[in-house]
């Protein structure tokens, strides 16, 4: 061999040994093993690899799917039974008009490193729609965000439709975790509901109810379980209320949690439900969907309509303590004061999107609000404990129905006061309402936020609807039935025992117990008699009849000493929910045409899914003096919707009847 050749294959032999090592440090670095001081990222062909010495995380490249989480060495925390672009991704499921329904995990098609060091890396998966696309007509871009020694990451989404792209409708938006089952199984979405949950074979190995979600437990791998429905609308929340949700395990000890440190891009306000976690395990972030209200919520795109959102970010937080052993809520009290300080923390000044609004970017209002009901006090009183809040401009009540803007809400001091922070620059409507007055509020002028603005605004006067003087009431005015009578169980079922009360409409069948209690007639409640937290039934159902689920119709008994037979008298009605649903009201003749019907309303399905609220309505209903008798009248309320099904429902809010207009 001459000395060239040799030099020549000593040089392969050493290219070849280097380039081993580098392949075996990289192997190390992706598989999670080579963690070390402050935020590092190392990649290859297919993945990314984030780490900061206490959590680390690998994802799809140029994908950007999660495909394992590890927290201070632990195991894998995603499922990996799954395929990698299942573990942790966002999604969506959309349509086109008379399509069926599609999930599109907004894989992204470029990945980009926005900036790396060594206190924070933050990294982009982009996808660019094009008109061969068969995905959703978005440009997409998911981000992810490490910091040093955070223990958790962040994730956001900036998502943008552009004028002449192809209508289509977002029925759910989402970000999911599926996690580790042989690792989880304590799930936490509030002080009261928590519990040890049983296993997915469980589910497989139960009854199918009524519907698909809901399993009868027959053979679970805990005994115990056996009787209790299992069904993921159990955990859900109201978006106020979705802060922190998640899971414990345990060998290690550690609890995975999703923190939503502000609801600013949620849709529906305050009050809309939706689903935090389920069996799997699986977290959620819901940030836009059609739960307890229906297509109504459905994001719907016009064909020159530009829209563009920027989603989270959210925080996925870790954290760990041998205790939880013994008493899993350790964790979840350490994840609520994590919570308030992500809160705190709002809005965040790393991510670098330049669609990001950041604080120094954003303004403010203040005011206060005063609630004037004459029958009640003759000056305006303040408005304590009201819901406040900020959003895209439209007619009285329609922030229950946004869902393509951003949204403001805070709760109002005793005095009425309120302050409403961090609001992204923009023209909105200032909404309000009132715990204990019917109706809806909105300011007569809409509101301009600019950047650094601090608005003080005047005139927050709610003039709660009121034509005359209360003759009767049933129930109280807050958007909710949950003060009406709700039964037991169905002897059927089991209900979990909670180391804390659970609210009791967050029951499975509740729907067959009307027809128990009410075999033969259907529900009269006598004003001055009866009680409407024992006698008046918190959902107005069908009734079965040979197979066929017709409507009924409920009484109220009430007397008048005095009728103004040429007066006008009002019926204040407010319901809390409706599912495909007609409500028709008469005075004292139950085969007289319809005094009012509400026509068919409703899509929010809550009493299938243990709720308690939905959409709301109201509806001031004229009467004529002529209609009422004195002494005994009854006001028939009819179910009368077509083609009704065991969930077709009402529930009422709140019912008044007034007298006449008086001079005040």
């Amino acid at each position: 061999m001459g000395i060239s050749m040799f030099i020549g294959v000593v040089l392969q032999i050493f290219v070849l040994a280097a380039n081993s090592q580098i392949l075996r440090r990289r192997k190390a670095a992706l598989n999670q093993d080579n963690i070390r001081a402050g935020v590092q990222l190392v990649q290859d062909d297919k993945h990314v690899v984030i780490s900061n010495g206490v959590v680390s995380m690998r994802l799809t490249v140029p994908g950007g799917a999660v495909t394992s989480i590890t927290y201070k060495g632990s195991d894998n925390l995603l499922l990996p039974e799954y395929k990698e672009a299942d573990r942790g991704h966002w999604d969506i499921v959309w349509n086109k008009t008379g399509q069926p329904y599609q999930t599109d995990n907004f894989e992204g098609t470029s990945y980009k490193v926005i900036m790396q060091n060594e206190n924070q890396t933050e990294i982009s998966f982009t996808r660019t729609w094009s008109l061969n696309s068969t995905k959703a007509p978005l440009n997409v871009d998911k981000r992810f965000v490490m910091l040093r020694d955070s223990p958790g990451f962040y994730t956001y989404a900036v998502l943008e439709r552009l004028p002449g792209w192809p209508v289509f409708y977002i029925q759910e938006g989402r970000v999911v975790f599926k996690l580790n089952e042989n690792m989880f199984q304590y799930m936490a979405v509030s002080d009261s509901r928590q519990r040890f949950m049983p296993k997915v074979k469980d589910r497989e190995n139960g009854k199918v109810l009524d519907y698909k979600e809901a399993v009868l437990l027959t053979n679970a791998t805990n005994p115990a379980f056996n009787g209790e429905v299992d069904d993921k609308y159990l955990y859900t929340c109201d978006n106020k209320d979705i802060k922190v949700h998640g899971w414990v395990g345990s060998k290690p000890s550690l609890g995975f949690w999703m923190i939503t440190p502000s609801n600013e891009f949620r849709t529906g306000g305050p009050l809309k439900q939706d689903l935090t976690t389920h069996l799997g395990p699986t977290v959620l972030n819901y940030f836009t969907s059609t739960h307890y209200a229906g297509e109504a919520l459905a994001i719907k795109f016009k064909t020159e309509e530009y829209w563009k959102k920027v989603i989270g970010p959210v925080y996925i937080y870790l954290n760990s303590n041998d205790s939880a052993n013994a008493d899993p809520s350790v964790l979840w009290i350490d994840a609520k004061q994590r919570m308030e300080k992500e809160e705190a923390s709002w809005p965040y000044e790393f991510p670098l999107s330049k669609d990001f609004v950041k604080s120094n970017q954003r303004g403010a209002l203040s005011g206060q609000l005063l609630v004037r009901d004459w029958f009640v006090n003759k000056k305006a009183v303040p408005g304590a404990w009201a819901y406040v809040g900020l959003a895209p401009p439209g007619e009285v009540g329609s922030w229950q129905y946004e869902n393509k803007g951003y949204q403001f809400w805070t709760k109002t001091n005793k005095d009425g006061s309120f302050s409403i922070k961090n609001v992204i620059p923009g023209n909105y409507s200032l909404f309000a309402w009132v715990p204990g007055f019917v109706g809806d509020y909105k300011h007569a002028s809409d509101i301009a936020i600019t950047p650094g603005s601090n608005i003080q605004t005047t005139n927050v006067v709610f003039l709660a609807p009121r034509n005359g003087p209360t003759l009767w009431e049933i129930g109280i005015p807050d958007r909710s039935a949950a003060e009406f009578f709700i039964p037991d169980l169905d002897s059927r079922f089991k209900i979990h025992q909670y180391k804390n009360p659970v609210e009791k409409f967050r029951q499975y069948g509740l729907w067959v117990r009307y027809e128990k209690l009410y075999p033969q007639k259907d529900l009269v409640f006598t004003i001055g008699s009866n009680n409407y937290t024992k006698d008046w039934f918190f959902s107005h159902v069908t009734r079965n009849v040979g197979g066929e689920f017709v409507g009924t119709t409920w009484q109220i008994i009430f007397n008048v000493k005095n009728v103004e037979k040429t007066g006008n008298y009002t019926l204040q009605l407010a319901l809390a929910s409706a599912h495909f649903a007609e409500l028709q009201v008469r005075f004292n003749d139950r085969n007289s045409p319809a005094q009012f019907t509400t026509g068919t309303i409703g899509m929010d399905n809550a009493l299938a899914r243990h709720g308690i609220r939905g959409v709301y309505h109201y509806y001031s209903v004229p009467v004529p003096g002529s209609r009422l008798f004195v002494g005994r009248n009854t006001l028939f309320l009819t179910q009368a919707a077509n083609n009704a099904t065991k969930f077709t429902e009402v529930m009422y809010d709140y019912i008044r009847l007034e007298g006449p207009a008086l001079v005040h």
